[in-house]
């Protein structure tokens, strides 16, 4: 019997040392993607009061969202961190989320794009409309897989804490 505890022994020794692991490399994404997020963020909001005394608000504002945008994927992004390192398990909800604001975001800068596009080249204009159009399929289907997983798992939602 002495022989069958050992290898238990062995694998529990292995699966604690493995979680801790896990557990670091948790951390030092949390803390990275939390300082990209402030950096992020302080580097639009000077964008944004430079725009404003600038009086350019109308022609920065989409490359502004963007930034913002791409914060608000990141904060996602670290919130998917925290709750793999709270419960060591994948949810589905928050990587939906952060593929709708990825997807609203390019639909963003090619629409603001689009004038630019249209005085062009045919085929880039041609490019940008299916761009658009697959974006739009993958919105709505990103928005219908967020509704079921809401619906069919209420749990898969972690709750903030």
């Amino acid at each position: 019997m002495a022989k069958a505890e050992r290898p238990d022994l062995a694998r529990e020794w292995v699966a604690r040392a493995f979680t801790r692991v896990e557990d670091v490399v948790y951390i030092a994404l949390g803390v990275l993607l939390a300082a990209s997020a402030i950096a992020l963020l302080a580097n639009a909001g000077v964008a944004f009061v430079r725009t404003v005394a600038d009086g350019e608000i109308a022609g920065r504002l989409v490359s502004i969202l963007d930034q913002l945008l791409l914060v608000l994927m990141i904060v996602e992004i670290l919130y998917t961190v925290q709750i793999s390192f709270r419960e060591h398990a994948l949810v589905p909800e928050p990587f939906l989320v952060v593929g709708l604001i990825a997807g609203i975001r390019r639909v963003l800068v090619i629409t603001a794009e689009l004038s630019n596009v249209a005085q062009g080249d045919p085929d880039t204009f041609r490019h940008a409309m299916l761009e658009l159009g697959l974006l739009t399929l993958m919105i709505l289907a990103l928005v219908g897989a967020l509704g079921i997983v809401r619906r069919r798992a209420p749990g898969a939602a972690a709750e903030k804490a």
